[in-house]
């Protein structure tokens, strides 16, 4: 009688132990995303730009991003927030990830300026 009442009850355990598990990893992996796309959409794209969007597919499961830029504190300087969508045990969640970029340059140098070129 007394296994009839614990292996239920361990079962249950066991089960919400490993989806808390796989919740933890893709949150994990959606937050190794927005980092990345954060990263790249700062350093390859032009931040004056609205919004940025993709789809990544690791370990058969679909994370969906997009980078949106908005104003920190005053016009001049910008904050851009990744956020990274998936499905983990029939749920939706999200992981959202915010940095300030370079202030927007808002008049022209006055000095003279000398351009080169580089070929490969």
């Amino acid at each position: 009688m007394f296994l009839a009442i614990v292996i239920p009850s361990a079962v249950e355990a066991l089960h919400i132990a490993a989806r808390a598990g796989t919740v933890a990893a893709r949150r994990g992996v959606a937050a190794r995303i927005a980092d990345r796309v954060l990263n790249e959409s700062i350093i390859y794209t032009n931040l004056n730009s609205g919004s940025q969007n993709g789809t990544v597919f690791e370990n058969s499961v679909e994370y969906q991003w997009t980078v949106t830029r908005g104003n920190w504190i005053d016009n001049n300087l910008p904050l851009l927030t990744a956020e990274v969508r998936y499905s983990a045990q029939g749920q939706f969640s999200s992981v959202r990830i915010s940095t300030l970029g370079n202030p927007l340059v808002t008049s022209q140098p006055t000095s003279s300026s000398s351009t080169s070129t580089s070929s490969r």
